[in-house]
């Protein structure tokens, strides 16, 4: 069960953040299957939202270009959103989005945060401990971290610090593009949520997965 007040919330946070679960990754012989998962909610809703707001989420799992599994489930909103809680509002539909896939990824990119934040776990972090399934962060900014750009190639990437604690990167994934935030998260260290990213990106700036799954709940979403 997802915690249902800002109290469990961050009780929940602070005892995920000080595991240390077995390290994941991604594997040398074959693509791993990169799953992603995204939720939207109405169109044009502006502020925090409240509990109860109509939500629609998609996942997918993608092996290169071939699309092995996708889901679509409608639901609704645990609480508003408040920056370092957004497993409040969303956590519990992240979830049974990506249980209801068909096939399960090996490793799953989530549209949050994981250990950049202020108790060190974030959505992406706790999703995948409720999964039991490693888990990178993909955002536009980071949440606390800083770090200077890097350079302006495909796959360079600097690093993004938190009280002097490497908890991400920021990572360009087109030539000359604005750099994403990306951040370890469950099993997953720097390294490997930017190898998992690069791998999943083909043409765009946003990995392939988060962006079919982006696309497929906002269909859902118009379609209600």
């Amino acid at each position: 069960m997802w915690p249902r007040s800002t109290g469990e919330l961050v009780d929940a946070q602070r005892a995920l953040a000080a595991e240390a679960p077995p390290a994941w990754r991604p594997p040398a012989a074959t693509p791993p299957a990169i799953g992603a998962c995204v939720v939207c909610f109405p169109r044009g809703q502006s502020g925090a939202g409240a509990a109860g707001d109509p939500a629609w989420a998609a996942g997918v799992v993608l092996r290169r270009r071939r699309v092995l599994a996708e889901s679509v489930l409608t639901g609704a909103a645990g609480g508003a959103y408040a920056p370092g809680l957004l497993a409040l509002r969303e956590g519990a539909l992240a979830q049974a989005v990506v249980e209801a896939l068909d096939v399960t990824p090996d490793v799953v990119l989530v549209d949050a945060t994981g250990r950049d934040h202020p108790r060190r776990a974030g959505l992406a972090l706790q999703l995948g401990a409720a999964l039991g399934l490693p888990t990178v962060g993909v955002t536009h900014r980071p949440l606390l971290a800083s770090g200077a750009w890097p350079g302006p190639e495909r796959g360079a990437s600097s690093a993004l610090l938190l009280e002097g604690e490497h908890v991400g990167a920021w990572l360009r994934t087109r030539h000359g593009a604005r750099p994403l935030a990306v951040h370890a998260a469950w099993r997953t260290d720097v390294d490997a949520a930017v190898a998992v990213v690069l791998a999943a990106t083909r043409g765009h700036r946003t990995p392939e997965p988060l962006r079919r799954a982006r696309r497929l709940a906002r269909v859902a979403r118009g379609c209600a």
